[in-house]
């Protein structure tokens, strides 16, 4: 498997790009929003490499940091979305705003995306809420089991993540206060 490819940059479509390295040329795929970051025909690139082998093909799809390659594989792991689809979804948005969309369920962001309607969008978001990295800071783990158990008791997860952050603005950092304080914000 390929991890991580650097070379030169020998040609830049949108549908592809082909990175020359040691005298090979690796054909890459990559989402519209790494093909604007990357420089020139010519200029010195660095991706992260998901290796998608099948039958008839071994096809690379290449990234700019280990969350986007991260995202696109966690994307892999969704029925009916394949290496095409998924592409396309991380083409359609930063993967900022996926992660946000995911955590916010907003269905609508999502099926703006060609080739993503309101079922697939569901899936998504239903299968990924709860295993992808947050978008936001990271916080240390009472602050994610505490997520955890107010999505469990049947919160919604963008309810339950607001009144959390206010509780944890005040400073509250042990799990049965953050689950207190955050309880009586969810239910003024």
């Amino acid at each position: 498997m390929i991890g991580t490819l650097r070379g030169t940059l020998s040609l830049k479509r949108p549908e592809c790009i082909v990175v020359e390295a040691g005298g090979v040329g690796y054909e890459v795929c990559v989402p519209l929003s790494v093909l604007s970051e990357l420089p020139e025909e010519g200029g010195e690139v660095f991706l992260f490499i998901h290796t998608n082998v099948k039958d008839d093909a071994i096809d690379l799809y290449g990234f700019l940091d280990e969350n986007g390659k991260r995202v696109f594989r966690s994307l892999l792991g969704i029925s009916g979305v394949g290496p095409r689809l998924a592409l396309n979804i991380l083409s359609g948005s930063t993967v900022e705003d996926f992660l946000r969309a995911v955590e916010t369920e907003d269905v609508g962001l999502l099926t703006r995306i060609p080739g993503v309607g309101k079922k697939t969008a569901q899936r998504i978001i239903l299968e990924l809420r709860e295993r992808l990295p947050s978008g936001g800071e990271k916080r240390e783990g009472a602050y994610d089991d505490t997520l955890s158990a107010l999505v469990n008791l049947g919160y919604k997860r963008a309810h339950a993540q607001e009144a959390l952050e206010r509780a944890y603005q005040r400073g509250i950092r042990e799990i049965e206060n953050l689950l207190k304080e955050s309880l009586k914000y969810l239910n003024k």
